[in-house]
């Protein structure tokens, strides 16, 4: 087997993994990668083990928006892609830039552990078709995505009906000739919820909070390409986009959505042009939180009642890291404290890539993430300055990248940025990092 003391573990062949190994590959950092599947995209190829697409998934940002920006989607792509064509997408990405052969693929990373302290290297156990096997690395790099651990609440009761969480759900065929209740209304919720209404016998929409809703294209354009021109202030951004949300969406209660306790952007919204369509036509009701459940009758807490065959929880995921101890990660709430989102405050030999989100950061912005962690790879390597000032910095304790928004406190926020603060800290390093590399 290749020597590998000085090789970096890639544990993840998805958008960040892929990210990582590329600029890993510039930088000239040897490392090995490691993935489940037997070909890379991670959760967009719907084959893959670890896979929560269904089959009427499509991209909730537009391609412009989201694309790498070296590595543009073909003209002909859709605006919203489906995940067809961002697997297509991905495998063209690890062939431009040579990535194929950095990997091993069918093979599962078991258990990744410290040979000592900070800088004395990493035993990684790994299983594959000829086995289990182990070596030794220079250090781990996780990206094995933030959307494959299903966070399945407990509901009061008994269900005598099928009960499944949108991580089983793959066809609308699942819902012929069922009376079907959604619970959870976030993006994949509200998208699942109108395959529902077109294939099932009737479809309600649980809602324990209220959503802002932002429709997929205003002025015949992908809404996410508007603005941006003009950087506002946030208090005057939320009174010009609720103004456009006013005019474009309405008011959602009058359908029958709880209005949101919390202000715009303090949660992300639902990019959704449809559901509220069909709730406007009667082909979506709209209900209450559940109190509990008797037999096929769901008990609401305004006090309605309805029988259902089928319950599907869009309740999200969480961060699931079961190859590595919960201590080594700083964990701190329901995710790692890590500075920007990746980088561990006393060790510069694991990192964490992809934990971040943030309305309109795209593909770009995790690419700069993974460049960022390399520069400062390959600075600590050549004893830059600016490398040992960001060692300090992240060492001396940090805040999450909120830019001062409060964030509404869920678990899937826990790791939710504003992208403007963010980019801009994570870029500000990646020159200083470069400059540091060229003097």
């Amino acid at each position: 087997m290749t020597d590998t003391r000085d090789q970096f573990a890639l544990i993840g062949a998805g958008p960040m993994g892929l990210a990582m190994a590329k600029v890993l590959k510039e930088q000239g950092i040897a490392f090995q990668g490691f993935e489940l599947h037997s070909d890379v995209g991670g959760l967009w190829d719907i084959d893959g083990p670890k896979s929560t697409m269904y089959d009427t998934a499509h991209l909730i940002s537009s391609k412009r928006m989201t694309e790498f920006d070296d590595f543009p989607m073909k003209d002909d792509t859709a605006e919203y892609p489906s995940h067809r064509e961002l697997k297509g997408y991905f495998k063209d990405f690890a062939k431009a830039f040579d990535l194929y052969e950095q990997y091993r693929f069918n093979t599962e990373v078991t258990r990744v552990q410290p040979l000592g302290g900070p800088g004395d290297g990493w035993q990684v156990c790994w299983r594959d078709a000829d086995g289990d096997h182990e070596a030794e690395f220079a250090g781990v790099m996780i990206a094995n995505g933030t959307l494959s651990e299903p966070n399945m609440p407990a509901f009061p009761g008994q269900f005598d009906g099928e009960l499944i969480h949108s991580s089983q759900y793959r066809s609308p065929n699942q819902f012929d000739g069922k009376r079907v209740l959604i619970v959870g209304a976030g993006n994949s919720g509200c998208d699942i919820a109108v395959d529902a209404i077109h294939h099932g016998t009737s479809c309600d929409l649980s809602m324990r909070r209220g959503y802002y809703f932002v429709p997929k294209y205003v002025f015949g354009k992908p809404a996410d390409t508007l603005g941006g021109a003009i950087k506002l202030p946030m208090w005057l951004k939320r009174k010009v986009d609720g103004l456009i949300l006013s005019w474009f969406v309405g008011n959602p209660q009058k359908y029958g959505f709880p209005k949101p306790d919390y202000a715009l952007y303090e949660s992300h919204p639902v990019v959704n042009s449809l559901v509220l369509y069909h709730a406007g036509h009667g082909d979506l009701k709209i209900r209450a939180d559940i109190e509990r459940i008797d037999g096929k009758t769901v008990h609401f807490k305004d006090g309605a009642h309805s029988d259902y065959d089928m319950i599907l929880a869009a309740t999200g995921y969480k961060l699931h890291y079961p190859f590595i101890d919960r201590d080594l990660l700083n964990w701190q709430g329901d995710a790692p404290h890590l500075y920007l989102n990746a980088m561990h405050p006393d060790r510069d030999d694991l990192f964490v890539l992809g934990m971040v989100e943030a309305s309109g950061l795209g593909w770009q912005g995790r690419h700069e993430q993974a460049e960022m962690v390399a520069r400062y790879i390959k600075g600590l390597q050549n004893e830059a300055p600016s490398a040992k000032e960001l060692q300090q910095t992240k060492a001396a304790g940090f805040h999450r990248a909120t830019g001062g928004m409060n964030y509404v406190k869920l678990a899937r926020m826990a790791y939710y940025v504003d992208k403007a603060t963010y980019r801009k800290a994570v870029t500000d390093w990646i020159r200083k990092l470069s400059a540091g590399a060229k003097a």
